[in-house]
């Protein structure tokens, strides 16, 4: 089955629409000059080379400075503090410093609700476009994250799950404190109730119960959100990120787009009910490997099929080391990087006509893991980036992982 879907790849990326038709009549303009040379002496027209070269470089080579647009890039924190699990965590100074890079290379942070539709409605959005969003809606985020932010007058998201808000749990931030950012830039989106593993099935719980249950922790999730912040968005992010078919048919029936925690960037035919995001906590934060990220494009994918028995990202535990195809709609002239996580670089087989067979050389662990896979675009310094997740069971096939 097929759950990823891209765009066409463009067979002219690079050539502006004139080009081909530029293009011809140059070539029959130096046909017939060479040809007027050699029958007539009095017949010569002259072309200085440099001319030659200029209507070549227009016609070839006019699309050199265009950028890439129609596409969005999403940022995932979660605390922003030096005194949180560090797995989850980026420091004050690093988000700082995240910030001032895409402020002093002049990207545009959007409201991810509003670049959301545009993209769905077929709008243009240009290049360097980012959203910012927090998981969870800890203290860190309003304390430390939101006078950032609001410095430079830029919007973001904060995914909460309303249980520990309405606690009032230290840690996290107060349902006054959301209402402050929600007036001032912020987007308030669901994150379900409790903060459950969603794929988890209760004991004795048939599948008409389990949705059922996941349809009351989103819905809930969604009204306690608009009674506190009179904001519903119908945007949610996945608990851990995880999410299998059933689910993601759950979510497109609820009207809802969803976010996972696998990497890449969104373009208008990426999967609306998982789409990614690329988490920069922890070992994540690094600001060479932010740059790289923020300069990604949706790599054009017509389909991935993972060979795992769910048809999805989610696996037995004998399912140990899952293939993965990828179908691509260009393959020419593109080396393909895939990576594992824990693992590093691991093999892909190129099938021929677009087509990768891409499977890690070792067991994934039970628990949560990615394949990210990569390669060079016609821009330099920025990469096609796709990426998929898999959740393994522990023995038994039972789910056991934090």
């Amino acid at each position: 089955m097929k759950w990823h879907f891209s765009r066409p790849a463009n067979p002219n990326h690079g050539i502006t629409p004139m080009a081909p038709l530029l293009i011809t009549v140059l070539s029959s303009w130096l046909w017939a000059t060479t040809k007027m040379t050699v029958l007539s002496d009095q017949s010569q027209i002259f072309l200085p080379p440099l001319a030659i070269v200029a209507l070549l470089a227009l016609a070839v080579g006019t699309s050199v400075a265009e950028t890439p647009s129609n596409h969005l890039v999403v940022l995932q924190y979660h605390h922003v503090s030096t005194s949180t699990p560090a797995s989850t965590s980026i420091t004050p100074e690093q988000f700082a410093a995240h910030m001032r890079w895409l402020a002093d290379n002049e990207y545009t942070v959007a409201n991810l609700p509003e670049a959301l539709r545009k993209l769905r409605n077929g709008e243009p959005l240009t290049d360097k476009t980012v959203a910012i969003t927090f998981d969870d809606g800890y203290k860190d985020n309003y304390s430390t994250a939101y006078p950032i932010l609001r410095k430079h007058g830029w919007p973001f998201t904060v995914f909460v799950n309303p249980e520990p808000h309405d606690q009032k749990l230290a840690g996290w931030a107060s349902w006054k404190e959301l209402r402050e950012m929600a007036k001032n830039g912020a987007s308030i989106a669901n994150h379900t109730t409790s903060h459950l593993f969603m794929l988890r099935r209760l004991p004795e719980e048939t599948v008409v119960e389990w949705r059922t249950r996941l349809t009351r922790e989103i819905v809930v999730a969604e009204e306690r959100i608009h009674d506190e912040t009179k904001q519903t968005h119908r945007i949610l992010a996945y608990p851990y990120g995880e999410s299998d078919i059933a689910i993601r048919e759950l979510i497109a029936d609820l009207g809802f787009i969803a976010f996972g925690q696998q990497s890449g960037a969104i373009d208008a035919d990426s999967d609306f009910s998982d789409l990614p995001r690329f988490p920069l906590s922890g070992p994540y934060s690094a600001m060479d490997s932010f740059q790289t990220k923020m300069k990604s494009l949706p790599m054009p994918v017509f389909s991935a099929t993972p060979d795992s028995a769910a048809l999805d990202g989610t696996l037995t535990y004998a399912e140990t080391r899952p293939a993965l195809t990828l179908q691509l709609h260009d393959s020419s002239q593109l080396v393909l990087n895939c990576f594992a996580s824990g693992q590093g670089a691991i093999p892909v087989i190129d099938q021929d006509n677009g087509r990768y067979l891409i499977r890690a050389p070792e067991s994934l662990p039970v628990g949560r893991s990615r394949y990210n896979c990569t390669y060079a675009s016609e821009w330099p310094g920025r990469y096609y980036w796709y990426s998929y997740a898999w959740v393994r069971r522990d023995e038994g096939d039972v789910w056991s992982h934090n």
